[in-house]
């Protein structure tokens, strides 16, 4: 029983650990840029031996990409976005104008962690060829968008959605409307706060994608 108490504590520490490298990353990358952020910093923002960042991540890539999926989730569980709560409830609404609140309101929360990240990752992919295979223009498919039209094949069978709009047209404007670069352009650079974002978002494109 005290070994088994004993691994669970240096489990969770472990875990606490992970975390703090985790943020440190986030904070240093968004505020510096990945190219210009060496490990060391970050070992020493987090509090740990650089060997103990190698260790855990293997490569600064490879800390970057677990920087990106933590923030876009919220927490470190390995559930993906359309395995979330918010995301499922939003599916399971069969109003489309209350599934489409549900969805806006969720994918707001994702935005309001990953927008920055999303800004500092753009710039990376522009000048590092191992950073552009996974979120640049070489990356093989757009999880953002994957995410987009697997809601919109949902909703278009919902009560009070827009008749004739396709599923492939719905998804393009819920990858518009919902993108960080928009939010960035009205939370950070025209002062919005979160919440008049979401009610502009909401309206948009409940008068685009539900029935009058």
């Amino acid at each position: 029983m005290n070994h088994v108490k004993t691994g669970g504590k240096r489990a969770e520490k472990a875990r606490l650990t992970r975390l703090r490298m985790l943020e440190a990353a986030r904070e240093l990358f968004v505020r510096d840029g990945f190219g210009a952020t060496p490990m060391q910093e970050v070992a020493d923002r987090a509090g740990v031996a650089v060997q103990t960042l190698f260790y855990t991540f293997g490569t600064k890539k490879a800390l970057l990409k677990q920087v990106v999926d933590t923030t876009i989730a919220g927490d470190d569980e390995p559930v993906p976005t359309m395995g979330r709560p918010w995301f499922l409830e939003a599916v399971a609404e069969g109003d489309a104008r209350a599934a489409l609140d549900l969805y806006v309101a969720g994918a707001g929360r994702v935005l309001a962690r990953v927008a920055a990240v999303t800004e500092m990752l753009r710039i990376a992919a522009a000048t590092d060829p191992a950073v552009r295979t996974l979120w640049g223009e070489e990356a093989p498919a757009d999880p953002r968008y994957t995410v987009q039209l697997a809601f919109a094949e949902v909703f278009a069978a919902k009560r009070g959605a827009a008749p004739g709009r396709g599923a492939a047209e719905a998804a393009d404007e819920l990858y518009g409307v919902l993108s960080p670069e928009l939010y960035l352009v009205f939370v950070r650079d025209r002062g919005w706060t979160h919440d008049r974002w979401e009610g502009w978002a909401r309206g948009v494109l409940a008068s685009r994608l539900c029935a009058p």
